[in-house]
């Protein structure tokens, strides 16, 4: 899944100005970027994302400001087989296909991003298709000719149950990834904003949160409290919904324990499996900080369909 978060902030922010998009349509090998990674480009040359990870952005932008200018859009591929792959090629062995179109009606409208935004919101999936032989993008689907569908996704959310030692490590690191996070905790003494900077602090009691939070597929709920009267009905209601990855700390045999309950409380099998339990990654991980590294990884391979 390509992250383009900073990307569709941009595209707000630069709301009727003159704009061009690059879009990684096709890799092939190490590529540095995936599918649907997005560059988006000011008339002032201003840029935000990346499709390369920096080996061709420069051949991007004099290719955006072409458009803008108004060149029809292009279709680029990039590799190393020629002589200026070191210039303007990628020199880990891949290869990549760019589509650099206008922000316009007749490339990417501009209201796409707003339907992006909208979904994003309300936590649904999006999917825009573009016609590479014409380089139009539209939402309805394109059932002839040579086609690029991109699925923009919601932002990931990580709702964190527990505010102890561990979350204040975790918050710290998944805040660096991008991930939005949500600290979840009825102790007051546990929940304040000096052991959290920076993070969304909710006080409601945790089967209320989470609902609250309608956690989806680019949602994580972990429970960290080791409290059963908190973790418990955080767990029951993460499983409730299409959450995309449920995690629980605590030993195998407090696992074990632990299922027992929530299958009491009439959680089935097939649900109580979907917990990752213990959480997290073994890594021989020690100390607090070691272990929310072994959550995040998890974490972010339940995302990216590697677990």
């Amino acid at each position: 899944m390509a992250d383009n978060d900073t990307v569709l902030a941009a595209a707000q922010n630069w709301k009727g100005s003159p704009l061009a998009l690059a879009t990684v349509v096709s890799t092939w090998g190490s590529a540095p970027r995936p599918r649907g990674s997005h560059m988006l480009v000011h008339a002032d040359g201003r840029f935000e994302g990346s499709v390369s990870g920096g080996c061709v952005e420069g051949d991007i932008l004099d290719t955006a400001a072409q458009v803008i200018a108004g060149a029809p859009f292009q279709l680029k591929r990039y590799g190393v087989a020629d002589d200026s792959a070191w210039e303007v090629g990628l020199p880990c062995g891949g290869e990549i296909s760019v589509m650099v179109q206008p922000v316009s009606a007749e490339g990417f409208d501009p209201e796409l991003f707003e339907r992006i935004a909208e979904a994003r919101t309300d936590g649904r999936s999006l999917t825009v298709t573009t016609d590479l032989a014409t380089g139009h993008s539209d939402l309805r689907p394109l059932e002839t000719g040579e086609i690029f569908a991109n699925r923009y996704d919601p932002p990931r959310r990580l709702l964190i149950v527990g505010a102890v030692q561990i979350a204040q490590s975790l918050a710290a690191l998944t805040q660096a990834l991008g991930i939005e996070t949500v600290v979840i905790d009825p102790r007051g003494r546990f929940l304040t904003a000096e052991r959290f900077p920076g993070v969304t602090l909710d006080d409601r009691w945790p089967d209320e949160a989470v609902e609250a939070w309608k956690p989806g597929p680019s949602t994580a709920v972990v429970t960290l409290s080791h409290d059963t009267k908190i973790d418990d009905p955080a767990l029951i209601a993460a499983l409730a919904a299409e959450t995309g990855y449920v995690g629980a700390l605590g030993s195998r045999r407090s696992h074990a324990a632990r299922r027992e309950r929530l299958g009491a409380s009439g959680v089935d099998a097939d649900q109580l499996d979907r917990i990752d339990g213990p959480v997290g990654i073994d890594i021989g991980a020690i100390g607090p900080s070691e272990i929310a590294l072994s959550i995040a990884a998890a974490m972010v391979g339940a995302f990216n369909d590697r677990r």
